[in-house]
């Protein structure tokens, strides 16, 4: 039975199904939405590409993507250098600033501890982390790795390698979204939020 696309369609649909979220159907729409776009617009996203891989590297103190020696939070004068947020990956760090309320820096963990998958704290950067600490200047240190078992785990042993340091060590709130029905909360969600509440 012959090829339903040419090879180069099939090709193209191939490698954007391998992007993470994208199946055979949506990588079909991306390749047709690619192959109706002008010439230039095809080259200046083939030309980004190229960019982000070859240009972007991890800052030399948070471990955030940048394309310089540091990124621009860590260049940035007016962050508060005192507090430091951990985060597992680079796209937490974005989740946070949408926010707009974080002022402090970060520390980009690149993983999160999966003992069953074979990573342990060697793998990630903890031993950065705790140098940073050590260098002095930094009083809290915000574990805000997601509320996942691999967050929790490598949050707990953050906490306790970082015991010792004289820091403030907090947890990011945890609990029950705005806008949910206690009905459809899971069990766990429920218990992180009574234990975590707050006086009015």
């Amino acid at each position: 039975m012959a090829e339903a696309h040419a090879r180069p369609l099939a090709r193209l649909i191939e490698e954007l199904q391998k992007l993470p979220g994208i199946g055979p159907k949506s990588a079909q729409r991306l390749a047709f939405h690619i192959l109706r776009s002008q010439e230039e617009d095809c080259r200046s996203l083939a030309d980004a590409i190229v960019a982000v891989r070859t240009q972007m590297r991890f800052c030399s103190r948070c471990f955030n993507f940048t394309d310089a020696e540091l990124c621009r939070i860590c260049a940035d004068p007016r962050r508060d250098n005192s507090t430091l947020c951990v985060v597992g990956e680079p796209s937490d760090v974005i989740a946070l600033e949408r926010a707009g309320v974080y002022n402090g820096i970060y520390h980009v963990l690149q993983g999160l501890l999966a003992p069953l998958e074979g990573i342990g704290p060697e793998d990630i950067r903890i031993g950065e982390l705790i140098e940073r600490i050590k260098d002095g200047g930094i009083t809290e240190v915000i574990l805000a790795t997601s509320p996942t078992p691999e967050g929790e785990a490598t949050a707990q042993y953050t906490q306790d390698v970082l015991q010792e340091s004289g820091v403030k060590v907090t947890r990011i709130g945890r609990g029950i979204p705005i806008g949910a029905d206690l009905d459809y909360v899971d069990q766990i969600s429920i218990a992180h939020a009574l234990e975590g509440r707050t006086q009015m």
